[in-house]
Parts: structure tokens; C-alpha cells; sequence
């Protein structure tokens, strides 16, 4: 027997003991589950190497490591106000509070996120706007600067916020930034070593292990976040880098939803932030050191949740929080995502409420930046239409912003798009949003967008290419695991 054969038939049996590790000991979705059978049985050798790097299970990992002292205080207000929801006592007696109690009560249940009320907000949907207050900010910092973002690049705009960067850190502001190592692989070192020369601190999230090769890819930390002086955060959808700015001919014009938070959930943001890095950079951040917010001052009238997700994790706790709202919905629904790519309970959801009479809306960009992600996403809206929803494409260059509204009333921005990635690949963190002047805005928001958005009708989503169907009916097969 040559050798070809031996190594034939030891892939032959090594994906047969992979498909028997999908079917049997590993809690992956049905849908996920098929998907990665079919490729270990139709493309063996490709299949095997594609399941090395992709195919590994975190969910039983314990990764990230809370202070232990905040830990049971944050459990102790998990409780407290779990025990309030119960009783409906202040302030989830008050109307908003008392409607989303359920959606309250679950991201506590699920993620330990408390509500916080103490809070104002501002909402940015352009790039140019929203990085010239953030430098503002960051030149303004007095104690500590703590960036985290999916892709951080070396252009003109990750120049000038590297170099704000470094000048703060000479001043001797506590500057940490923390990229993850996929998303920021062109990350100039060069530009890196001018941050750390000046007394910044520089990780990156799941490095690769072995040269050329990272075990770990599948699994990202998509999150953007920024905490200035335990007083200002930001999270959302926005990336570093010219693209942001509308720069980059290809994509025009960059849409997408941020927000600015001043006030008590930007204690939440940064648990989140020193949990990504110590993580990374195997810490142990004291985080009572960055607690540093003034709990007598009014922020502000803004209840949030800070909800994170990840593969870590038991619980999906964003989708499953989308479900609630979408489920909770008495008159609007409006939803923008650059990938519609969602799992059969979450399709279900959209369409459940859809058929009940809810003004479902839907908008996703009308240009592809990932080919089959955005097939994978055209081959769900037919359902999607059938249902009653509307759909539309946005035309003014690209979408990416990560929103859901619910009657004007509840709201969420954050990093997660509804898909298999984000919900169970991705580390992701949203805001939920329990105030109805900025859900107003959202849905404002969506509405002006609209006018710059072509509806897509059943008629015309109908009349596509054949292959254009055969191509998103593939991706679609594919879609638990692009």
C-alpha cells in the first residue's frame, strides 16, 4: 500500500471520527451539524483540514476570568434585581420597564447583564462624525484609555488615532488597545511600537499559536468598544479605518450605527473590555482600579443592558435577546443587518411576527462585500417576503449597521448582524436600549433611510438570474458555517 493510500485512508477514517465528534459529543446546531457532515463526506482531505481550523468547539472552555470581588457584586445586583422583576417593585414598575420586564429579566438570566438607568446617550451614523468626537474624547482623557476594536487599520485614520493615542500615554494616561488578531492582521507593527515606545500597552485577541497557522480563526472578537475614564463609552458598529470614513471607492459612502454613552452601563462596557484583556494578554487588571464613575452624578434617564455573546458561552444571550424583542413587537419592527443570515428559530421569529400583523421591515445593503455571505443572505429574504415583510436595499453606499427597533419603544445597537457567525462564532456585545425618544430616533433613522433604499417586492425577487438562485442555494447549505 503507497503511501497516498495510507494517508487517504487515515483522512477517510479521522473524518469519520469527526463526523461521529459533530453527531454525538459536540452541541452544535442541527443545521451546523449538517453542514460541516456534508463537507467532511463530499470534500474528505479538504474537508479534514477545513474542520481543524474551523470546526472546534468552545463551548466548554472557560476563557475569560471576572475580578473575583466584582464578580459577586455584579451577581448580587443580578439577583436584587431579578427579585425586583419578580415583585414588580421600583423601578420595573415603571411602564417601559414593566412591559420589557421579560427581556430584562432574561439578558440578567443569561449574561449577568444588569440594567442601568443613570444614562445619556448620543447616536452616530456617520464615520467622519463619529471619530472626530471620539479623537475629542481621547485627547480629553485624563486616567485611562481603553480601545477595542475588530479591525484596526494602518491608513490615515489609524494614524491619527494612534498617534492621539501615544500622546496621552506620554502624558501618563493608561492606554490599552486591544485588536483582534484576524480582523487587525495588517496592523502595521511599526505603527504599533510608536504606542507601546510612548507607554501604551498593545494585545491582540486569539493570536495564532503556530507560524502561518491559527487554530483558533473561526473564533473572532468582533467587538468595538471604547471606555474613557470609566465615564464615556462606545460601542457599535464602526471599524478603524478609512473604509469608515466613506473612503474607499468600492464600498462609497460607509453607513453604520454607534453610539456614545455617558453614565452607569459604561461600567458594564468596561468589564467587558478588561475581561477581553486579560484574556489576552494573561492580566489580571484589578477592575475596581477602573471603576471610576461618580454614581452621585445624573448622566442621564437612558435604561441599557450590556449583553455580550460568544462561543464560550451556553446560551446564544444576543439572539436569543432579538427573539424576545422581535416576539414582544405590537406594532414595527425594523431591523438593518449587512448579513441576514439567521437561524431557523430566529426566521421563524421575523416571519411569526410578520404574519401577526407587525409592520416587519427589513433593510440590508444592495452591494456584496463577502460574496457568499451575501447570497446566503438573498436566499432567506423570499421567506422573509412571503411573510409580509418589507425589504429593502440600501443604495447610498453600504450598510453595516446592527439595529433593531421594536414599536418606538425598545431598541438595540451593538456588533452583532443577524447571523450564524455573530451569534455563535463571533464575540459580540450589544446595547439594549429601554427608552422611547432614542428608539424614536432609531426609527427615524431607518425611515430617512429608506428614502435613500430601493424596496425589493416579491415580483422583483422573483426574477432572478438562475444562477444567481443556484448560487445562494449553496451558500444557504454553507451558511452555518461561513
Amino acid at each position: 500500500m503507497g503511501i497516498t493510500s495510507i494517508l487517504l485512508a487515515f483522512i477517510i477514517i479521522s473524518n469519520i471520527f469527526l463526523g461521529a465528534t459533530v453527531v454525538f459529543l459536540e452541541r452544535k446546531s442541527v443545521s451546523s451539524t449538517w453542514a460541516w457532515l456534508m463537507i467532511l463526506n463530499f470534500l474528505p482531505i479538504i474537508g479534514f483540514i477545513l474542520y481543524l481550523i474551523f470546526g472546534q468547539n468552545l463551548s466548554r472552555r472557560k476563557i475569560f476570568k471576572w475580578d473575583h470581588n466584582v464578580h459577586e457584586r455584579t451577581k448580587e445586583l443580578v439577583g436584587k434585581q431579578m427579585l425586583e422583576i419578580a415583585n414588580q417593585e421600583s423601578p420595573f414598575s415603571e411602564p417601559i420597564l414593566k412591559e420589557y420586564h421579560g427581556l430584562i429579566y432574561m439578558n440578567l438570566n443569561n449574561d449577568e447583564a444588569p440594567l442601568t438607568l443613570n444614562n445619556s446617550l448620543d447616536i452616530y451614523t456617520d464615520g467622519e462624525e463619529k471619530f472626530h468626537r471620539l479623537l475629542e474624547d481621547i485627547r480629553a482623557a485624563k486616567h485611562h484609555i481603553h480601545i477595542e476594536y475588530y479591525i484596526f487599520r494602518s491608513d490615515f485614520l489609524g494614524h491619527e488615532i494612534i498617534d492621539a493615542l501615544a500622546k496621552k500615554a506620554e502624558e501618563g494616561v493608561v492606554v490599552r488597545l486591544l485588536v483582534d488578531d484576524e480582523g487587525s492582521r495588517r496592523l502595521s507593527k511599526k505603527l504599533v511600537r510608536l504606542l507601546v515606545q510612548a507607554g501604551g500597552k498593545f494585545q491582540t485577541f486569539f493570536p495564532g499559536r503556530l507560524p502561518l497557522l491559527n487554530l483558533r480563526i473561526n473564533y473572532r472578537n468582533h467587538r468595538k468598544l471604547v471606555v474613557i475614564d470609566g465615564v464615556t463609552g462606545y460601542v457599535g458598529g464602526f471599524n478603524v479605518g478609512d473604509e469608515y470614513l466613506g473612503l474607499n471607492e468600492r464600498f462609497g459612502y460607509w453607513r453604520d450605527t454607534h453610539l456614545r454613552i455617558v453614565g452607569e452601563a459604561v461600567n458594564s462596557i468596561q468589564s467587558r473590555f478588561l475581561l477581553d484583556w486579560n484574556q489576552a494578554s494573561g492580566e489580571q487588571v484589578p477592575f475596581h482600579d477602573y471603576y471610576t464613575l461618580d454614581q452621585s452624578v445624573h448622566y442621564g434617564e437612558v435604561g441599557i443592558q450590556i449583553v455580550s455573546s460568544g462561543p464560550d458561552k451556553k446560551w446564544e444571550q444576543i439572539k436569543n435577546a432579538f427573539i424576545k424583542m422581535i416576539l414582544s413587537a405590537k406594532k414595527h419592527v425594523y431591523i438593518q443587518t449587512p448579513y441576514l443570515i439567521p437561524d431557523e428559530s430566529l426566521l421563524n421569529a421575523i416571519s411569526i411576527a410578520s404574519l401577526s400583523h407587525v409592520d416587519v421591515r427589513i433593510m440590508i445593503p444592495s452591494k456584496p462585500d463577502h460574496p457568499f455571505v451575501y447570497w446566503a443572505t438573498f436566499s432567506n429574504i423570499g421567506l422573509l417576503l412571503e411573510a409580509g415583510a418589507r425589504v429593502y436595499l440600501y443604495q447610498n453606499g453600504f450598510l453595516h449597521a446592527k439595529t433593531v427597533v421594536v414599536d418606538k419603544r425598545l431598541a438595540t445597537v451593538g456588533t452583532s448582524n443577524l447571523d450564524f457567525r455573530s451569534f455563535g462564532l463571533n464575540f459580540e456585545v450589544n446595547a439594549f436600549i429601554y427608552h422611547q425618544q432614542t428608539a424614536r430616533r432609531l426609527a427615524d433613522i431607518f425611515k430617512e433611510d429608506i428614502r435613500l433604499s430601493k424596496e425589493l417586492t416579491m415580483e422583483d425577487y422573483e426574477k432572478r438570474p438562475l444562477m444567481i438562485k443556484f448560487k445562494e442555494s449553496i451558500s444557504r447549505l454553507l451558511s452555518p458555517v461561513l
